[in-house]
């Protein structure tokens, strides 16, 4: 049994931060950091550094960035290292040479209640699906994505308009306490696992998410399109076309901020109109209320700005 482990983290974007700023300021060691390599990115094609990066530098903490996880200096660099554990938080899938490298294995942080929601967006569709509960949880990293041992959990609620983005913030504060308890149980031996059905097709999945997911189609019930939004907010964003009679075009919004509300069923149109609270996209055979929209080319705005410099009646689903 040790007094505390030393760790090797491997992360990239800013959820995995929280987690890794908690190992820091635990009785752990982290001897290391991996993450991506820097990158051009945004309009300007900068180099960037990934979060868990900026993090790790301003820390002082030792960086190993890798272009190939297979390449032999990167390799016999983390064996230096001489670590007792990986931990892993929204990294790529491993090699079993890395992941079989540390005396007491390699876990990984994931947010959902495993074995639910396996795969790249388990914030986004767990909100989508409009699940009440999900989490976080822990287990041994293995041949396949998330199927390891699952070594403990922690879950929440999702209130019915919770977006993507304030639980993401909400998971990454209950995530990184389980991260910390679950090392220490690793250090003290005092693990107990739980086996996972790596075959179970009957649990729902959370694939990477692609433009065409995004789409809203204001025939779906209002409850579906507003999990799609919330669960989508703030990125990549929900969106939909609408059909402009002055230009005779489609114009592409991005959506934000919804809430499903109950309005007059004969105050229906083809398309959306405002009320002292948003702009209502009738959706169904119910109602959907928006508090923020974007038209494409122009910034995210608040609906009473939108409705400020836009006309709604020149809006709607279909070209007439």
């Amino acid at each position: 049994m040790k007094d505390h482990l030393r760790i090797v983290f491997m992360g990239t974007p800013e959820f995995a931060v929280g987690i890794l700023d908690a190992i820091c300021h635990s009785s752990h060691e982290v001897v290391g950091v991996v993450t991506v390599a820097d990158k051009p990115a945004g309009r300007g094609q900068q180099i960037q550094q990934s979060a868990v990066k900026q993090y790790a530098v301003s820390h002082k903490l030792p960086v190993l960035q890798p272009e190939r996880l297979r390449d032999a200096d990167f390799l016999a660099e983390l064996e230096t290292l001489k670590a007792d554990l990986f931990i892993v938080v929204a990294f790529r899938m491993l090699p079993d040479l890395v992941w079989k490298m540390p005396s007491m294995g390699t876990i990984n942080l994931h947010a959902s209640l495993l074995p639910k929601y396996r795969g790249a967006a388990p914030i986004n569709w767990a909100i989508m699906n409009g699940e009440k509960e999900t989490g976080v949880s822990t287990f041994f990293i293995n041949e396949n994505i998330d199927t390891g041992a699952i070594i403990a959990q922690k879950s929440i609620s999702i209130s019915e308009n919770l977006s993507a983005g304030e639980l993401h913030d909400q998971l990454k504060a209950i995530g990184a306490e389980l991260t910390v308890e679950t090392a220490n149980q690793i250090c003290l031996g005092t693990v107990k696992t739980t086996l996972q059905d790596p075959n179970d097709s009957t649990i729902p999945f959370a694939p990477k998410i692609f433009k065409a997911d995004c789409e809203i189609d204001w025939q779906e019930s209002a409850e579906l399109n507003h999990n799609r939004i919330r669960g989508l907010s703030p990125y990549p964003a929900a969106w939909c076309k609408l059909w402009s009679l002055k230009k005779s075009n489609w114009i592409a919004f991005k959506l934000f901020d919804s809430m499903v509300t109950n309005v007059d069923q004969t105050k229906r149109t083809d398309g959306p109109f405002s009320t002292p609270d948003g702009i209502v996209f009738p959706s169904g055979d119910g109602f959907v209320l928006l508090r923020e929209i974007q038209a494409e080319g122009k910034k995210r705005m608040d609906y009473k700005s939108f409705l400020a410099g836009n006309d709604l009646n020149d809006l709607c689903f279909n070209p007439s």
